[in-house]
C-alpha cells in the first residue's frame, strides 16, 4: 500500500470519526430537546386534570368537569383507582382498557417512562394521587412518540448521508492534495533509480514548489547530498588516476634500469642510483598516502604539548641551509619568542615541507626568507621565496592531494607527489590554525601559518 493511499485512508477515517462524534452529539441533543417538549406537554395536561379531580366522602375519585380531558388530541389520559379499576379515560383513547404503562401503576412517585402498547411507542407520565398520604388513584398521561421517532430516523439518515459525502469528498481532496505534495518524492525515487541505472551523479531532482516546507527542504538536502557524492566520486576517480600515474612513472624507470643491466650483464652504478631514487619516491608516496588515510579516518593522533616555536623554526632553518647548499640562500629574519601547544614532530614536518618546496622551486641564486612574529594571541610564520610564483587559477587547488601547478613548477627528479601541502594543511587545521598562500607569477610565493599561542 502506497504512502499516498495510507495517508488518504487515515485522513478519511479521521474525518469519519469526527463526523461520528459530532452526529452522536447532535442526535442526543435533539432527542433530549424533543423529549423535554413532550414531557412538558404531559406535565401541563396532568396538572390541569388534577385541578378538577375530587375525592368523595367514601374516598372515591370523581371528576367535576370532563372537558379538560380533551384539551389536546395528542394526549391519552387514564385515571385508575387504587384497586386497579379504570375510573375515567380521555375520548382520544377510545375503548382501550389496558394501562398505558403497567409499571407506572405501581410507582409511588411521579415517573416519566417510554412504553410500547400494541406496537405504539408512547411517552407516559404516571402521577400517583394521594390524600393524607393514602393512595386514592393513579393518573397516567401519555403521548405518541411517532413524530419524535420519525424525526430521529430522518436525522440519522440525513447525518449518515452527509457523513458519507463528507468522507468521500475528504478522501478525494486528500488524494489530490497528497498527490501534488508527494510528487517530489516520486521524482526523488525516479532520479535515484536513474542514477543507479546510469551511474550518473550529475543529475539533480527538479522541484517547482516552495522551498519553505518539508518536501522542499528534503529536495534541497538530497540535491546537496548528490552534489557532495558527485564531488567525492570525482575526487576518488582523480585520486585513483593520480596514484596510478605516480606509481607508473617510478616503476617504469625501475623496470627500464633492470632491463638495461640485464642486457649489459653488469650492475651499472648509475642505474642502481636511479633505482634507489625511484624506490625512495615510492616509499614517500606510500607513506604520504598512509598518513592521509590515517588522518581522514581519525586514527592519526597528535601528541599535543607546549612547543617553543622559535627554537623549532631555528632548527628547520639550520637543516634547510644544508639542503639549499649553494643553489639558494636561506635567510632567517625577525623571530619572536613564541610558545604554542602542538605536536612538535608534525609542526616540524609542515615547516620542512614548505621550506623544501620553496628551495626546490626557487631558481639558482634565488632567496628564501623565514620569519616569525607574535601578533596578539597568534603566532605568524612567513615563508617567502623568489621563485616563478603560482598562477592565479592554480591557487585554490594547491592544497588538494596530487595537485601541482605544472606550468610554473616543473617536475624534477626530486619533486614530490602533491601530497605535502595536503598533509601540511591537515596538520595546521588540527592545531586550530590556518595556512594561507599568496603568489604572483614572476614575483614568488608566500606561505603564512597562523597558530594560537599559549597564554
Amino acid at each position: 500500500m502506497s504512502l499516498r493511499l495510507r495517508l488518504t485512508l487515515l485522513y478519511s477515517t479521521f474525518m469519519g470519526g469526527i463526523l461520528l462524534i459530532f452526529g452522536a452529539a447532535v442526535y442526543l441533543l435533539v432527542n433530549v430537546i424533543l423529549l423535554n417538549q413532550v414531557d412538558a406537554m404531559l406535565e401541563g395536561v396532568a396538572r390541569d386534570i388534577t385541578q378538577v379531580t375530587r375525592v368523595g366522602s367514601m374516598g372515591e375519585l370523581s371528576l367535576i368537569n370532563l372537558p379538560p380531558l380533551d384539551i389536546t388530541s395528542n394526549a391519552y389520559v387514564q385515571v385508575w383507582g387504587p384497586d386497579g379499576s379504570i375510573i375515567a379515560t380521555s375520548p382520544s383513547i377510545g375503548s382501550l382498557i389496558k394501562p398505558l404503562d403497567p409499571v407506572g401503576l405501581e410507582a409511588h412517585s411521579t415517573v416519566y417512562k417510554d412504553s410500547y402498547l400494541d406496537g405504539a411507542h408512547l411517552r407516559v407520565l404516571s402521577v400517583p394521587l394521594k390524600l393524607s398520604g393514602r393512595m386514592v388513584g393513579t393518573l397516567q398521561v401519555g403521548s405518541s412518540l411517532r413524530v419524535v421517532d420519525e424525526t430521529q430516523g430522518n436525522l440519522i439518515s440525513m447525518m449518515a448521508l452527509i457523513a458519507v459525502i463528507a468522507v468521500l469528498m475528504a478522501g478525494f481532496g486528500s488524494w489530490v492534495v497528497l498527490g501534488r505534495a508527494l510528487s517530489p518524492l516520486e521524482d526523488i525515487t525516479e532520479t535515484v533509480d536513474q542514477i543507479n541505472r546510469a551511474d550518473d551523479l550529475s543529475r539533480r531532482i527538479p522541484y517547482q514548489g516552495q522551498n519553505e516546507n518539508e518536501i522542499g527542504d528534503l529536495v534541497v538536502s538530497f540535491n546537496q547530498t548528490l552534489e557532495r557524492l558527485e564531488s567525492l566520486f570525482t575526487s576518488q576517480q582523480r585520486f585513483l588516476a593520480d596514484v596510478s600515474h605516480e606509481l607508473r612513472t617510478p616503476l617504469t624507470v625501475i623496470k627500464g634500469n633492470v632491463d638495461l643491466m640485464r642486457r649489459i650483464k653488469e650492475a651499472d652504478e648509475e642505474s642502481l642510483t636511479s633505482i634507489d631514487q625511484e624506490a625512495g619516491r615510492l616509499t614517500r608516496l606510500v607513506g604520504g598516502l598512509l598518513m592521509l588515510a590515517q588522518a581522514e579516518s581519525g586514527k592519526l593522533t597528535l601528541n599535543m604539548k607546549p612547543v617553543e616555536l622559535d627554537l623549532l623554526l631555528t632548527e628547520v632553518f639550520t637543516e634547510m641551509c644544508v639542503l639549499a647548499g649553494s643553489k639558494v640562500k636561506v635567510h632567517l629574519n625577525d623571530i619572536d619568542q613564541v610558545m604554542v601547544n602542538g605536536d612538535r614532530d608534525r609542526l616540524k614536518q609542515v615547516l620542512l615541507n614548505l621550506v623544501a618546496n620553496a628551495i626546490q622551486y626557487t631558481p639558482q641564486g634565488g632567496d628564501v626568507f623565514l620569519s616569525m612574529s607574535k601578533i596578539g594571541d597568534q603566532a605568524r610564520i612567513i615563508i617567502r621565496d623568489t621563485g616563478p610564483g603560482i598562477p592565479a587559477e592554480d591557487l585554490p587547488h594547491i592544497f588538494d592531494r596530487f595537485y601541482r601547478a605544472e606550468k610554473s613548477r616543473t617536475r624534477s627528479t626530486v619533486s614530490g607527489f602533491g601530497l605535502g601541502l595536503s598533509i601540511a594543511h591537515w596538520i595546521v587545521e588540527h592545531h586550530g590554525g590556518q595556512i594561507k598562500v599568496e603568489s604572483k607569477e614572476g614575483k614568488g610565493t608566500t606561505f603564512v601559518i597562523w597558530l594560537g599561542v599559549v597564554k
